[in-house]
C-alpha cells in the first residue's frame, strides 16, 4: 500500500524517487476521494475533476459511469449511508469511464458482489487492451493470474520475485503452502 500511494504522490519517498507519465486513476480505500456528506451525484463531479476533467468532460461521461455504478437511486443521496460495495461501485466507475494511463487497484474488487465482479474485471481487460497500465494488488492468486502478465512478490516490505505472473503466482502459491508443512511438486 506504501509503494502504491508513492506512485499515487499521496505520499513522498523518503530518498529516490517515483516517475510517473500520464493521468494515475486509483482505487486505494474505500470512499477515498469522496465527501461522506455529497451524493454519489456529487462525488462524481469531484473526483472527476481531482483527476483532471473540466465540467463538460464530466458531462459527457457522467451516464456511462451511472451506468456502469449501476447504484440507481443512491446516486441521488449522501455517499455517507453507502454500503462498501455501493461506494466500490461508484468509486471505480469513476476511475475506469475516465480511461486513464495507469490505473491502481489494492483490493478494492473484494467487497462487489459477483455480477459486479466480472463486470469489473471485463472492464480491467477493456483498459489494458486499450493501453492503460494496471498495477493490481491482491491475494487472489487466480485473480493475479488472469488479469496480470507480469507479477512483482512483495514479502516482508521487499521484493521477493519479479516476472511472468503464471511464475510468481506458482513460486508464491508454493510459497504459502510450504508455510502450511506441505511440499508442492510441479512437473514441466
Amino acid at each position: 500500500s506504501t509503494l502504491l500511494q508513492l506512485i499515487c504522490g499521496t505520499l513522498n519517498p523518503t530518498c529516490g524517487f517515483v516517475e510517473v507519465q500520464g493521468i494515475v486513476a486509483a482505487l486505494l480505500e474505500l470512499g477515498s476521494g469522496f465527501n461522506p456528506e455529497f451524493t454519489g451525484r456529487e462525488n462524481v463531479y469531484l473526483s472527476a475533476s481531482m483527476l483532471g476533467l473540466r465540467h463538460e468532460e464530466i458531462e459527457d461521461k457522467f451516464d456511462e459511469i451511472a451506468a456502469f455504478a449501476d447504484i440507481g437511486d443512491f446516486l441521488e443521496q449522501p455517499v455517507k449511508i453507502y454500503s462498501s460495495g455501493m461506494l466500490m461501485r461508484l468509486a471505480f466507475a469513476v476511475n475506469t469511464c475516465i480511461n486513464p494511463e495507469v490505473l491502481i487497484v489494492d483490493e478494492a474488487l473484494g467487497v462487489g458482489d459477483a455480477p459486479f465482479q466480472s463486470k469489473c474485471f471485463k472492464r480491467l481487460r477493456q483498459l489494458i487492451d486499450n493501453g492503460t497500465s494496471v498495477l493490481f494488488v491482491s491475494h487472489d492468486i487466480s485473480t493475479v493470474r488472469s488479469i496480470c502478465s507480469r507479477a512483482l512478490w512483495l514479502k516482508n516490505g521487499h521484493a521477493e520475485m519479479w516476472g511472468e505472473a503464471k511464475d510468481v503466482a506458482k513460486e508464491y502459491e508454493r510459497f504459502c503452502w510450504q508455510e502450511q508443512g506441505v511440499v508442492l511438486q510441479y512437473s514441466g
